[in-house]
């Protein structure tokens, strides 16, 4: 019989909020945490705003002592701020460097769809060219490598379970905890850290603004940018952050009487195979639609129980394709859909740390029991017209809600579908 997994700790650094209560006040308020970046402009890119932590420098410094500041890069630090926010809201302490236990039950699957990328552009590439490698010092592989946001969570926290990082996209948030959903299930750990994170730097983003898949016509008005299912939308706001859940298998968070912010009840992860419409940067939408139904099916539920979906919706042209299919895969009308609703309109696209943070948004809404708006969408596209009562423009109260999907597709054509539910104790 496999283990039921929940969320007892979550931590999440956003470009609008970090902490849980001040992240659940922004998402309630629809607040943007997309502002007009100067370096953006000097570099001529098209796109010129983004979403950004604030103060995140000052953050990490009240958070790790100088030492190990030395191998945190913005990456790493969105993490491992996130990482141990939600150990300490699980009811845990950060033990001490000198405490030589180590927690076998636990582990880390903490990700990023580029990483440090800042750390390799800024310092790397350029001291190696000026012929300088002995002054690059002993820590920056750490800070470069991709498992270097695992590794240093699993150092700080002195977890001795699975501690890896994976990468996979925009799905690779979802994919982290869907990977550490299965470790609790089959018994290989008690608790799992997982989540991902993004460094904010145009040398992730430049890939990006040169494909013109970025939002080009708001540097203006950086709050009206990031405009997920509008009609006037025209791609994505760059995005950086993370968060980190706590899943703990159900036995052990009753037995020390931990708080249960929500259930994990199903996940599902595929490819479409880059076939029938799909590609290295386009969906395949029967493989969407396979997904999501695979993991509501993980999830034991009828697809008419599906309360709301918290979506992938980037504001680009397959946010009315993503609508459709999961109206197919739910087998929903425009009169029973779902309410829908895209958290990357208050923080734009947070890439590799997406899934986690947006995540912890859908936990919040079904342990607080509300549904955050969408902003910038009052011209819903007309292609999704029929489904314009189920988008939220202001914060819905919905203490009945009990179970949201999170979906989470990524380039490769890679998806995942996470399926949560409303902890309740029968």
């Amino acid at each position: 019989m496999r283990k039921r997994v929940v969320v007892t700790g979550m931590g999440v650094v956003a470009p609008n909020a970090h902490g849980l209560d001040n992240f659940e006040q922004a998402l309630r308020a629809g607040a943007s945490g997309i502002r007009f970046q100067p370096l953006l402009a000097e570099l001529k890119f098209g796109c010129q705003i983004a979403g950004v932590p604030e103060n995140f420098d000052a953050i990490r410094k009240s958070y790790f002592d100088n030492e190990k500041l030395m191998s945190i890069n913005d990456n790493i630090g969105f993490a491992s701020v996130s990482a141990v926010d939600a150990w300490k809201d699980a009811g845990f302490n950060v033990p001490e460097s000198g405490d030589d236990n180590v927690d076998w039950d636990t582990g880390v699957v903490a990700g990023s769809g580029i990483g440090g990328m800042d750390t390799i552009a800024q310092n790397v590439v350029p001291m190696i060219n000026e012929g300088r490698v002995r002054r690059l010092g002993s820590r920056i592989v750490e800070q470069v490598m991709n498992s270097g946001t695992s590794a240093r969570i699993g150092g700080i926290l002195a977890v001795g379970n699975q501690v890896t990082s994976n990468s996979s996209a925009c799905s690779t948030g979802n994919e982290a905890i869907i990977d550490s959903l299965w470790r609790i299930r089959m018994g290989l750990a008690k608790r799992m850290i997982a989540g991902g994170s993004e460094g904010a730097t145009p040398y992730i983003w430049g890939g990006f603004d040169s494909m013109r898949v970025m939002c080009r016509k708001f540097n203006e008005n950086p709050t009206a940018g990031s405009r997920p299912l509008s009609a006037s939308a025209c791609g994505f706001v760059p995005g950086s952050g993370g968060a980190m859940l706590l899943l703990e298998d159900l036995e052990t968070a009753i037995a020390r009487g931990a708080r249960i912010y929500a259930e994990v009840i199903g996940g599902a992860v595929n490819s479409g195979g880059q076939r029938m419409g799909g590609s290295m940067t386009a969906p395949n939408p029967a493989g969407v639609r396979k997904c999501i139904r695979a993991a509501v099916a993980d999830a034991g539920i009828n697809p008419v129980e599906v309360d709301a979906i918290n979506g992938h919706l980037t504001a680009t042209y397959a946010d009315p394709i993503e609508v459709g299919n999961w109206a197919a895969a739910l087998e929903r009308t425009p009169d029973n859909f779902p309410f829908i609703n895209a958290t990357k309109s208050l923080i734009g696209h947070c890439l590799g740390a997406a899934g986690a943070i947006e995540s912890v948004a859908t936990v919040l809404q079904i342990f607080k029991g509300f549904i955050h708006p969408s902003i910038n969408c009052e011209d819903v596209h007309p292609d999704i017209a029929a489904y314009a009562a189920k988008i939220p423009h202001s914060c819905i109260e919905f203490p009945d809600v009990r179970i949201i999907a999170k979906a989470g597709f990524g380039f490769g054509d890679v998806n995942s579908c996470i399926i949560y539910k409303k902890w309740e104790e029968k």
